[in-house]
This record gives structure tokens, sequence and C-alpha cells, in this order.
């Protein structure tokens, strides 16, 4: 049965999914960027940008998990996307990741404001949703057919989803970097209230790995 997960998502050791003040000098807010370096290390993330080299451990393992396998679908919150705030002044802005985004496959959007799909190479085409979170969940769940759906982020997204009771499995990639401020993932919710339990660990030199499912 498909399943709604967070994959290889990094954490901070106080728990923090993005530093503050984000902007489009600093996408993961500040200090944010240095929760990815076990990921951008790895062979999977260079492959995905197509370039060549990169590390083939135990982080590799769980980046190719969180990026490449089984998801039909992605759902991305409005910040995820990037910097623009409130009515989207026009179409210009196309995401972080240029002509060929990271997804190919459908993205749904978060967002208070409509906007038309956008189609993008490499079979990314992004939707954009202004019905909440579980439109935003019916939409890709029929996209996605027996795949997987992803949810790429940010936290206020993972929250929503985790705060309804919606996700599947919860894949955290915690970084040894402590940030001190920026949105925090865990306050005010109680995981095992949710029923979700610890399935696997599994430590490397640039990240610990943690699995949780129900």
């Amino acid at each position: 049965m498909a399943k709604l997960r967070v994959a290889a998502f990094s954490l901070s050791i106080d728990g923090f999914g993005a530093g503050p003040e984000q902007s489009l000098n600093d996408p993961m807010g500040k200090g944010g960027m240095a929760l990815h370096g076990w990921f951008v290390a790895t062979r999977t993330f260079r492959t995905m940008f197509g370039k060549e080299g990169g590390s083939t451990g135990t982080d590799d393992k769980y980046a190719a998990l969180g990026n490449t396998a089984n998801f039909g679908a992605f759902i991305l919150g409005r910040n995820m996307f990037g910097p623009v705030r409130g009515d989207w002044p026009d179409d210009s802005w196309k995401g972080w990741w240029g002509d060929n985004p990271p997804y190919h496959a459908p993205t749904f959007v978060l967002t208070h404001y409509p906007r038309a799909p956008l189609v993008m190479e490499g079979g990314t085409t992004f939707h954009f949703v202004t019905g909440g979170i579980e439109e935003a969940l019916a939409k890709a769940k029929e996209a996605a057919g027996d795949k997987d759906i992803k949810i790429g982020g940010g936290v206020s997204t993972v929250r929503q989803y985790l705060q309804a009771g919606l996700i599947d499995e919860l894949h955290f990639a915690i970084s040894p970097v402590v940030l001190g401020r920026g949105e925090a993932m865990f306050a005010g919710i109680d995981l095992p209230a949710l029923g979700f339990r610890v399935a696997s660990s599994e430590a490397t030199e640039h990240a610990t790995h943690i699995v949780l499912t129900k």
C-alpha cells in the first residue's frame, strides 16, 4: 500500500529543520545549509545534478531511499518552493532548482494563492493547491498511484501532516550541527501519542539516521 513518508529530512541536534531568516541568499535560513553536509557528499546527490563521484556508504543508502526510491508524487510547502510571499506577482519564480528540478514527478505546492500548473523539464510539474493539506494529499495520491508520496518540506508542512495523523513513516538525518534557533520540528508534538516508535537507527560520521514507523 502506498505510504505518505518524510524521508532524508535533515535536522540539527537541537531539533531545527531550517535556520532563521530564509531569503534568496539563504534558502534554508541562516546556517541551515550545514544540516545537509551528510547528503551533499553522497553519490546520490551528485548523480541527481549530473555529477560523478561521491560517497557510497550508509549516508548514500539513506539518500537514495529518501530521494529516488518509489516516489510517485511530492508535497511541498510554499516556503520550500521559494522566497516569494503573498500573492504571486507574476510567474517568473520557478523554484530553487533551475529548469530541471530533482522531483521528476507531479509535485503539489501548498499555497493560499492560485497559480497555473508549472511544467518543468525532467517530468516535474508543480501544481499549486489552495485547499489545504488534505486536498494536496488527495491529489498526490491520485497522481502517485501505487507509489509512495514524499513530503519534501519544509518544517511547517511536515508538522501539519504530523498533527493531522496522516504520515506513515519518518526518516530524520540528525546532523552534528547546533542552530540555536530556526524552525523547530517537534515543539508541541508528541510522537509516541501519534503512534510512532523508533524502527531503526544508524550512525555515521556525518549523521545519525532515525526511522520511525507506526
